[in-house]
């Protein structure tokens, strides 16, 4: 072997091994740290400068009642006036809070109408506090509303496109308190799989502790794994977060057919496997035509003219002979032979289906 092939048989060997390890998912992809997670955040407040679109005050006593409460802020009392305005509406404004985010940053906001208005189109969100789950305010929002859609008419026709009654506000809320987590000050912490898997547990600790050189994961269950950080480590936790999430791990997973009936659509795992099975599907189509005739009376008769019923029926059965897939088959091997049967994905449901009731198919069945 002159030294140019041996280059090029060192070069293609490399090549596979490295195209096999970024086929693998990095730990990132698959698993989360434990207390690294963002907060709902939810708020009730009004939305105004509607065009005659907002609630109907009558029929929305809440939204009076909270513009009520806002005047009265400005020394402004209305309770025994008579409000008609239509440019008003109530409206329920939602927000998610990322982990580690600053005091003074802001976010994105949703609002959506709770009342009777019609759309929010052109409307402006007064000072609304956020609230996370334990009662305190988290952020405040306020800012124009770009609504989602729009609804227009006139006394004989109207038209909607989209939805009008909610919209959002870019970079429309600004966070007041932090969520308190101190990552980089501790010395264990625990990563969790998106997917428990036993398997994937184990390579996952196995490949840390293989590149920090000590015992320092061990998995836990299916979908955690503990990570302290070794004695000799320079550097806190969140420097080994960065380094150990960039490790590839070959994920497993367990063999499942996930079904949605509703669109016929079908979603199988490379671990699907099937025994040996015969399969016979066949259609039976049944005609039944109606081709009624009229009856002349003879000339010069009493006779009277009557419509006869003639009914043709015709009965059609595909002539498909039944196929074998051999055990244990792929899922590349199962399709290509259920695709030479020429079954159709409706089909195709109800054939797995069967083949999990005769015991055949080795995986799960998931229905939608």
């Amino acid at each position: 072997m002159t030294r140019l092939t041996a280059l090029i048989c060192a070069f293609v060997l490399a090549a596979a091994l490295a195209g096999d390890s970024l086929a693998n998912p990095r730990i990132k992809d698959i698993a989360d740290v434990e207390g690294v997670r963002s907060n709902q955040l939810v708020g009730y407040g009004l939305v105004v400068g509607l065009d005659g679109s907002g609630d109907t005050l009558r029929n929305a006593a809440f939204t009076r009642q909270a513009m009520n409460s806002m005047l009265e802020r400005f020394n402004i009392n209305v309770r025994e006036a008579d409000l008609r305005t239509g440019n008003v509406a109530a409206v329920m404004v939602t927000a998610e809070l990322p982990p580690f985010s600053m005091q003074g940053t802001r976010i994105d906001v949703s609002v959506s109408a709770l009342g009777d208005a019609n759309s929010l189109q052109g409307g402006v969100l007064i000072a609304t506090p956020l609230m996370g789950a334990n009662g305190e305010v988290f952020a405040v929002a306020q800012g124009s509303v770009a609504a989602g859609g729009f609804s227009a008419g006139g006394q004989a026709a109207s038209v909607t496109r989209g939805v009008p009654t909610s919209g959002r506000i870019a970079n429309g809320a600004v966070i007041e308190r932090e969520m308190e987590f101190d990552l980089a000050g501790r010395g264990e912490i625990r990563l969790s799989l998106r997917n428990p898997d036993f398997t994937t547990a184990r390579r996952m600790a196995d490949a840390i502790n293989a590149y920090l050189g000590a015992s320092a994961a061990s998995a836990q269950n299916p979908s955690t794994v503990a990570l302290s950080r070794p004695s000799g480590f320079r550097g806190d936790m969140v420097m080994l977060l960065a380094e150990v999430e960039q490790l590839r791990v070959q994920a497993d997973m367990r063999a499942r057919v996930v079904i949605d009936e509703s669109t016929g659509t079908i979603v199988m795992g490379d671990n699907v496997r099937v025994s040996t099975v015969a399969i016979a599907q066949g259609g039976l189509t049944v005609t039944v035509a109606e081709s009624p005739i009229a009856s002349q009376p003879a000339p010069f008769s009493d006779g009277e003219t009557v419509v006869l019923p003639r009914t043709d029926v015709t009965v059609e059965e595909d002539q498909r002979e039944m196929g074998v897939l051999q055990g244990t088959v792929t899922l590349r091997e199962l399709v290509d032979g259920l695709n030479a049967l020429g079954v159709s994905p409706r089909d195709l449901i109800t054939i797995l289906q069967t083949i999990k009731a005769a015991g055949a198919l080795q995986a799960d069945i998931e229905v939608l």
